[in-house]
């Protein structure tokens, strides 16, 4: 481990809570648990003196946090998704501020393998349209978010590629031809599963990842932690990882 670090947890579910269990077991220190509008009022201070702000709530709540540590002027880790509306807004507010913001749509160092596999062979079957791609995702039953944040950068990344698809949808929709699909499922205590398959008339192409814990998210979004201090900027897993 490098600087020893004072960190700040905004957000205290699942997640929040296994960050806060290997934030003590990295050494580091617990500046704030910020979870309740009480929290803020009470503990906004804290994060002036904290390091980083490591962030996981909601997708109502999210923008306004990550506005918060912008200024109190805390780098902040934000993995939330379902919020990605707001966030060319955030990345502007961010560089004018000159604050920080580490934004992943799944901090598993995993999954991000999985999205570049996922851009390749994307890349690759790029000017075969007969290859139609579709996602499906299954998530546990308290993730709010549907499809997940990974299955929307998942089809994104394959949109840049298929010049005969003018979007995503979520599977059951009515939609014309050009729309890729992405079906979700929610079952009890799943972590977290995400399939992308292609099919022609004459065979299937299939890419998977599944999630056995969340140990490989909050590792990661520690290690995002641990990576931006001391940095100004907007940054992803790609700048991470050096993808």
């Amino acid at each position: 481990m490098g600087k020893k670090l004072k960190i700040a947890i905004i957000g205290y579910g699942k997640m929040g809570k296994e960050i806060e269990k290997l934030v003590i077991e990295r050494g580091h220190d617990i500046t704030a648990i910020i979870d309740s509008e009480r929290h803020w009022d009470e503990l906004r201070q804290m994060l002036k003196i904290s390091d980083v702000a490591i962030e996981f709530t909601t997708p109502a709540t999210a923008p306004t946090n990550i506005e918060r540590c912008f200024e109190t002027e805390t780098p902040v880790v934000c993995g939330t998704t379902g919020w990605l509306e707001h966030l060319p807004g955030l990345r502007k507010l961010c560089l004018e501020k000159d604050q920080t913001l580490f934004y992943a749509s799944n901090f598993s160092i995993g999954v991000n393998i999985f999205f570049e596999i996922n851009r390749r062979l994307a890349g690759f079957l790029r000017d075969y349209e007969e290859y139609l791609p579709e996602i499906c995702e299954t998530h546990h039953t308290q993730k709010l978010d549907a499809p997940s944040g990974t299955a929307v950068s998942l089809a994104n990344d394959i949109l840049k590629e298929r010049k005969n698809l003018t979007g995503w949808v979520k599977k059951g929709e009515k939609h014309p031809n050009d729309k890729l699909e992405v079906e979700s499922f929610r079952i009890k205590e799943v972590t977290g599963t995400h399939i992308v398959s292609y099919h022609s008339p004459v065979d299937s192409i299939e890419i998977k990842h599944t999630a056995h814990n969340r140990s490989g998210f909050t590792r990661g979004a520690l290690m995002a932690a641990e990576w931006v201090y001391n940095k100004k900027g907007v940054f992803s897993m790609n700048d991470l990882l050096k993808f």
